[in-house]
């Protein structure tokens, strides 16, 4: 079984992937927004990318290491 992809260079090219934002966002872009994705060879990973560039890149975490970021943050 090969490991799953890192990242992506096009965060747009998750289609139909709804992202979400921070609620401790402001109103001015300058947050991540993470995703759930469903398709394609990045099925079930969080995609990660950043709100001020929704076209770049996004970053891809397996569920798993995301909570456990989530986790170290508290």
């Amino acid at each position: 079984m090969s490991a799953p992809p890192r990242h992506i260079p096009v965060s747009t090219s998750l289609h139909g992937t709804r992202w979400r934002r921070s609620s401790r966002s402001t109103g001015m872009n300058n947050c991540v927004e993470t995703a759930r994705t469903d398709t394609g060879p990045w099925q079930g990973l969080v995609a990660v990318r950043d709100s001020k560039n929704m076209t770049g890149p996004a970053l891809l975490f397996t569920p798993d290491a995301w909570k456990e970021f989530l986790t170290g943050l508290s």
